[in-house]
């Protein structure tokens, strides 16, 4: 871990985190059919100009993750209310998975709730993401069944938080 840093997306790497979440979500299957999620994912600038966009870089340079980061109220935040702070697209370089990337990107996650005073942070996630469930539900976050929703028919989001 001590050769990873969590920072900014960089302007000129903006086309390449796209690719990176676009990647993260096909290799884990996260994907549905026909609700055009995939040009969402690869829209890194928008992410950046509309939210926080973190990228985890290795030692040698390489990006190997990033999180979405959206203020209540913004046009990222899907489920966060006043006095909550949400975090979305959370991907891994498939080839770098098992490294603590995604727990080191959701603890930058919760260290940015804290330097902004907020209550608790949230997330949602597919049913199907069982192994993002068990990291979010190791580091503290619980449930939070009353904001689950469906964003398209068929497809369920599952909500989470932390209280700080």
């Amino acid at each position: 871990m001590s050769d990873l840093e969590i920072r900014p997306a960089r302007p000129e790497e903006l086309t390449a985190v796209g690719e990176l979440t676009l990647a993260a979500y096909s290799a884990e299957r996260s994907l549905v059919d026909g609700v055009g999620y995939a040009t969402e994912l690869l829209d890194a600038a928008r992410r950046a100009e509309l939210a926080e966009l973190l990228v985890v870089v290795d030692g040698d340079g390489t990006l190997v993750g990033t999180v979405t980061v959206a203020r209540p109220g913004t046009p990222f935040a899907e489920l966060s209310r006043e006095g909550e702070l949400e975090f979305r697209m959370l991907g891994v370089l498939p080839s770098a998975t098992g490294r603590g990337i995604g727990e080191a990107l959701t603890r930058a996650v919760i260290a940015r709730a804290r330097e902004l005073a907020v209550a608790r942070v949230v997330l949602c996630s597919l049913e199907t993401m069982t192994r993002a469930h068990r990291l979010y539900e190791r580091l503290g976050f619980v449930r939070l069944p009353e904001r689950d929703w469906e964003p398209h028919p068929g497809v369920t989001l599952i909500a989470y938080r932390l209280e700080l």
